[in-house]
C-alpha cells in the first residue's frame, strides 16, 4: 500500500512543474451488471448442495481523491477511491426440499486506483485508462454454511472510460468499468473454486469538487 501512495505522489510532482494540478474530493454511486445464470455448489462428496444465483446488485457507493493535471487540452487524472458494493444471492438448498429459496447478502470493500488519460473539448472531457482494485475486506451471510469460504485476489485489474463535464470547481463524470476477472471468482465451497462466466462490469456516476478552479 505504501508503494501505491509513493507512485501516486511522484506522478503529481512530475506533472506539476509544467501544468496546472488540481486536487479534488469525489463522491459517487455505481450500478453493477449482474450475470443471468446460476451455478451449483457441490459438497465434499461431489453431490449438488446449493444452487446460487445473483438476485440483485445494490447501488454501490464510492468516495476518494482525484488529482487532475491539465496541460492544454490534455488531461491526466489518477485517483484513489474507496468503493463498497453489496450483492444479493438467491440460494436454493438442493439437499433440503422443505426449505424455500433464501436471500443472502455479501458486501465487498475495495480501494480502486484508476489512472485516466483524456482530452478536453471546452467544458467536456473524454477519458479512459487502466484501473486496479485492491481488496480490503468483505462481509457475507453465506458464511453460515460451514462449507462456504471466500478467497479474494489481493489485486485485480480492468479498464475504465467515460465522459466528464467540468464547471468551475465541480466535475460530473459518467464512466463504464470493465474487469478482467470473472464475477464471483472469490467463491469457494467444500474446497472447490467457482465463478460465473461474465465479468463484474459497472456504470459509475460521480461528482468531484476541486480545491481550485481550472485556468
Amino acid at each position: 500500500m505504501k508503494k501505491i501512495f509513493l507512485v501516486f505522489s511522484a506522478l503529481i510532482l512530475a506533472y506539476g512543474a509544467q501544468a496546472q494540478v488540481r486536487l479534488g474530493f469525489k463522491l459517487g454511486t455505481s450500478s453493477t451488471e449482474i450475470p443471468n445464470e446460476t451455478i451449483n455448489l457441490l459438497d465434499a462428496g461431489g453431490l449438488n448442495r446449493l444452487k446460487l444465483a445473483l438476485n440483485d446488485a445494490s447501488y454501490g457507493i464510492h468516495a476518494g481523491l482525484a488529482v487532475q493535471t491539465n496541460l492544454g487540452p490534455i488531461v491526466f487524472q489518477p485517483e484513489l477511491v474507496f468503493n463498497s458494493n453489496t450483492v444479493e444471492w438467491k440460494v436454493t438448498d438442493l439437499q433440503n426440499s422443505g426449505v424455500i429459496d433464501q436471500i443472502f447478502k455479501e458486501r465487498y470493500n475495495y480501494l480502486d486506483i484508476p489512472v485516466l488519460f483524456g482530452f478536453r473539448f471546452g467544458p467536456l472531457r473524454l477519458n479512459a485508462g487502466p484501473e486496479g482494485h485492491v481488496y480490503l475486506n468483505s462481509v457475507s451471510d453465506l458464511l453460515k454454511f460451514s462449507e462456504y469460504d471466500t478467497q479474494f485476489k489481493e489485486l485485480t485489474v480492468g479498464g475504465i472510460g467515460g465522459i466528464g463535464l467540468d464547471i468551475w470547481r465541480f466535475s460530473v463524470d459518467l464512466r463504464y468499468e470493465g474487469n478482467l476477472n470473472k464475477f464471483g471468482d472469490h467463491i469457494r465451497f467444500a474446497g472447490q473454486d467457482y465463478a460465473f462466466a461474465d465479468s463484474p462490469n459497472r456504470w459509475l456516476a460521480s461528482v468531484t469538487f476541486f480545491m481550485n478552479s481550472r485556468k
